[in-house]
């Protein structure tokens, strides 16, 4: 045996927990697969089956108007194929995968339900491989229209995957061919539809958009409320976007469960500049979201377009001038559960988003004594990641000078200008270093061709550094821009302050005003204005600019379209507070905001209610009440009002599960010096429980280890795989009201106690 549990599966029992495995397990594998040893929490079908979602799906309202029959002896099987198939076409891979799977448990001899599988891992070539192959293994018994879709998809997975253009080539021949013989298949329409767009990712340009789009139309004539809406979207999206107005208004009410079917239109109506439309939709979107995330228990960052849908929703929320707003929801992303896998600083996930649309929110809405106040927070705080800890600094200096606190701002400065030496000496060590070492291994060379040896070694050397020094370079430029115009030297400041890049258009109009330039700041500042149309801030500062420099007449006229532009603004914002006096002198009341009609191009919108909570929240955790090795009960309950760390474990006979507990063993007092509890859920029985603690290197365990051999409480806490009837590992943290703020649920044991830790600290505010 290894230093993991084994588990045979030729009885078809499960030793930790003696229970029977159902049809999917027992028929739905090989012989020879039958007589393998598998890992605790690992599945019986292969490495594919070990990620994504293990727990059954129900069916849903809302995923979609589709029809795509297949060879299957269930009806149930038959109604999950059609639900994963909306769900595909809503980019809901995650449920998508889930509901076919629930069809190959329910028919494990449907072949499409594999099929399904691999389509809805099209981002993972290696799981959707064997996915496929699985399909191909029980081809023999499809029509000869599933034939074609699962020779197309596995064609597509064993072409060479570098030769790009004639793959996607191959597999659009292949879905065209499917149609000709089956035209009445309206599903194969809408995929070929979106692989015509995906193709430009292969170097193959849309020939026809046009030509797309009735494709995609002959799928709406019978079927107006298909979810093929989407893709029409995306076929429109960079190209003529009004020409989607139509599908925009129809894609959210074509599959009203699946978030991103609402966030789409989003894309529409920024493109055409209608921010208060698009922020509707992914507010729509986020409330969708939250709704099915909170309800399935499913961590934030698991469903791959969350964060992306949220932070556009801040970038137009910026737009209309919603300070409070914009500046919550990123408050909000940056306060999601962290994991590893889903979202950190350096992913692109919630963390990272939510910092990045902080700062520009914080940033466009001057609130300067808020960003100081949140940069020795969660929120901002410091951060060994150099990218993110360099826009950190450059943002708090700008917030100390922009505020006239120029003490402050210049110690940020000096912090800057510091580490640029220090990363500039690092890199001509470097280069220096590299010279050497090129000359020496060269000994035998020289001339030209020792040159390019000892330039190519140098230029190695200096591009660890480059990006880095770069960054460092422009936030330096601004910096010292921003304490030249402390020195009352504007004419020197605008010119730093305009070779540091990314500084705000509105400010540096200012700063060229105050040089004596209104012509170019004018003219800089309205081109600014132009190409970001139905902005509030950029709008407002360039009628401040023009007021000030006695342009009433102009600045005048720009505040009628400022006023239906802002209708949903925070008029408290700087940006539009310094507009009070110019509102006044014009004689508009003290709300100047003047809601324009309503467009009419919208559909019928659901109230946003209805969808889903605004903001996630964790959800309550399902009590239990256990015994110990010592017979006594132990409850959640016992621990409402302190934090508790639940780790369920696979009994001792899984000895990856007991180095889990030997790695967290050590840590209980760290742990408990933070206020949190540890406490673990095995699934021995009593006898067990006792026998393995007394063989656990004669050392009692320092946290409470509790028994589930009938696995209620691992199934209430979905660390159960429901498809094969195994138990998976678990780790949870749940706060002091007895709500689960963080999770990991896997074949494998959550072992980075350390990241836990600093995690639960953040999550719970210490």
């Amino acid at each position: 045996m290894t230093n993991r549990c084994f588990v045979r599966c030729v009885s078809l029992i499960v030793l930790t927990g003696g229970y029977l495995l159902p049809a999917f397990y027992a028929t739905g594998i090989a012989e020879e697969e039958k007589s393998s040893e598998v890992l605790a929490g690992h599945s019986y079908h292969g490495a594919a089956f070990n990620e994504g979602p293990r727990q059954k799906a129900y069916l849903m309202e809302g995923t979609g108007r589709v029809d795509f029959p297949v060879t299957t002896k269930s009806e149930e099987a038959q109604k999950f194929i059609t639900q994963g198939v909306g769900q595909l076409h809503g980019f809901w891979y995650f449920e998508a995968e889930r509901s076919f799977r629930q069809a190959a448990a329910l028919d494990p001899d449907c072949a499409m339900a594999y099929w399904g599988l691999a389509m809805a891992n099209t981002n993972n070539a290696e799981r959707a491989k064997e996915f496929i192959a699985k399909a191909v293994e029980r081809k023999s018994s499809v029509t000869p229209r599933e034939a074609k879709y699962i020779d197309a998809l596995d064609a597509w997975h064993k072409a060479d995957a570098k030769k790009k253009k004639e793959r996607a080539e191959a597999y659009v021949e292949a879905l065209e061919r499917l149609i000709y013989d089956h035209p009445e298949d309206r599903e194969a329409k809408a995929f070929l539809g979106v692989q015509l767009w995906q193709n430009r990712g292969a170097g193959i340009p849309i020939a026809s958009h046009l030509a797309v789009e009735a494709l995609l139309k002959d799928v709406l004539e019978v079927e107006p409320l298909h979810p093929c809406h989407h893709y029409l979207i995306h076929l429109w999206d960079l190209e003529k976007p009004a020409r989607a107005l139509y599908s925009a208004a129809k894609c959210g009410p074509a599959a009203p469960a699946i978030a991103h079917m609402w966030h789409m239109p989003g894309h529409i109506y920024s493109r055409l500049k209608r921010y208060h439309d698009a922020a509707w939709q992914q507010e729509a979107s986020a409330r969708v979201d939250h709704a099915h995330m909170m309800r399935d228990r499913v961590l934030p960052d698991q469903i791959h377009n969350f964060a992306h849908n949220n932070e556009w929703l801040i970038r137009n929320l910026i737009h209309v001038g919603r300070m409070r707003d914009a500046t919550g929801l990123a408050k909000n992303m940056i306060e999601l559960p962290r994991h590893p896998k889903y979202n950190t600083l350096k992913k692109r996930g919630s963390a990272q988003y939510g910092r990045m649309r902080l700062l520009d929110a914080l940033n466009d809405f001057e609130q300067w004594d808020a960003l100081i106040a949140l940069a020795d927070t969660p929120y901002l705080e410091p951060t060994d990641d150099a990218d993110q800890q360099i826009k950190r600094l450059r943002h708090l200096g700008r917030a100390h000078y922009r505020k006239g606190d120029f003490e402050s701002g210049a110690k940020v400065r000096e912090e800057v200008e510091a580490w640029l030496q220090r990363e500039r000496d690092a890199q001509a060590k470097a280069e220096s270093e590299a010279e050497a070492q090129a000359r020496e291994k060269n000994a035998d060379k020289e001339g030209e061709e020792l040159d390019k040896l000892i330039k190519k070694a140098k230029d190695d050397a200096r591009k660890p550094f480059s990006r880095k020094i770069r960054d460092l370079e422009r936030a330096t430029w601004e910096l010292q821009g921003h304490q030249l115009t402390a020195d009352g030297k504007p004419q020197e400041a605008h010119e730093r302050l305009k070779k540091a890049g990314g500084v705000d258009p509105v400010y540096l109009a200012r700063v060229e005003l105050a040089a004596g330039k209104l012509e170019e700041a004018e003219k800089n500042l309205r081109r600014h204005v132009d190409s970001h149309k139905n902005e509030v801030v950029p709008l407002a500062g360039l009628i401040d600019l023009l007021w000030t420099a006695g342009k009433q007449k102009e600045a005048g006229d720009l505040f009628d379209e400022l006023r239906k532009v802002a209708w949903a603004a925070d008029l408290d914002a700087p940006p539009l507070e310094r507009l009070s006096r110019i509102a006044q002198q014009l004689g508009l009341p003290e709300d100047w905001r003047q809601r324009p009609e309503p467009p009419n191009d919208l559909g019928e919108r659901p109230d946003l209610d209805s969808l889903g909570p605004f903001r996630w929240q964790p959800s309550p955790a399902p009590t239990w009440t256990l015994q110990n090795a010592e017979g006594r009960d132990i409850s959640l309950t016992d621990y409402r009002g302190r934090p508790v760390v639940v780790i369920f474990y696979l009994g001792f006979g899984c000895l990856h599960c007991v180095e889990q507990l030997q790695a967290f063993a050590p840590q209980a007092e760290a742990y408990k010096q933070a206020g949190i509890e540890l406490v673990a859920i095995g699934s021995d029985d009593h006898e067990g429980l006792c026998r393995s603690i007394e063989n656990y290197d004669g050392h009692p365990f320092s946290f409470p280890l509790l028994s589930d051999p009938e696995l209620r409480v691992f199934q209430a806490y979905r660390c159960y795989d429901d498809f094969e009837s195994l138990p998976l590992h678990g780790t949870f943290l749940i706060d002091g009201e007895g709500k689960v703020r963080w999770q990991d649920i896997s074949y494998e044991p959550f072992m980075d106690h350390a990241f836990l830790l600093k995690e639960a600290k953040r999550l719970l505010g210490q």
